[in-house]
C-alpha cells in the first residue's frame, strides 16, 4: 500500500499539531501555581511560609504577623511593611486583609482577592 505525497503531507501535518496540542496541555498541567496560606503561618516581613503559627502583631485594630521579635518590631513601626503589591492586578493592598498564596519553595504573595490568586503562576515554582 502506498500513501501519495499530498497524504503524507496532510498527514504529518495533522500529527504536528496534535503534538503541540498535546504539548500546551502538558505545559499548563505542570504549571506552578499557589497554595493558599492561613496569615498567620506566615511572616509579613520575609514574606516567607512556616509550618509553625507566627507572632501576632496587633497595629490599627488588624493583625499582622512576624516570625521573630525584630519582625514583629518592623511591622509595629513600618507602614510600609504592612502593604504589598498584587503581582495580578499591581493594586496595593494590606497584608493584613490579604488572600495569601504560598509556592512550593514558601514563598509568599499577597492578593486583593482570590480570582488574582488563581490567576497568578510565579515563574520561577520548580518542586
Amino acid at each position: 500500500m502506498s500513501i501519495s505525497r499530498r497524504n503524507f503531507v496532510l498527514l504529518a501535518a495533522s500529527s504536528t499539531v496534535t503534538v503541540a496540542a498535546f504539548a500546551r496541555q502538558d505545559a499548563a498541567a505542570k504549571a506552578p501555581s499557589l497554595e493558599r496560606v492561613d496569615a498567620k503561618y506566615v511572616c509579613f516581613v520575609t514574606k516567607h511560609r512556616f509550618d509553625k503559627e507566627q507572632l501576632p502583631v496587633a497595629v490599627e485594630g488588624k493583625t499582622y504577623y512576624g516570625c521573630c521579635g525584630m519582625c514583629k518590631a518592623k511591622l509595629t513601626e513600618d507602614a510600609a511593611l504592612r502593604c504589598d503589591v498584587d503581582p495580578v492586578s499591581g493594586a496595593k493592598v494590606d497584608k493584613a486583609n490579604a488572600v495569601i498564596g504560598a509556592d512550593s519553595k514558601g514563598n509568599v504573595y499577597f492578593f486583593e482577592n482570590e480570582g488574582n490568586l488563581k490567576k497568578f503562576k510565579p515563574a520561577t515554582d520548580t518542586k
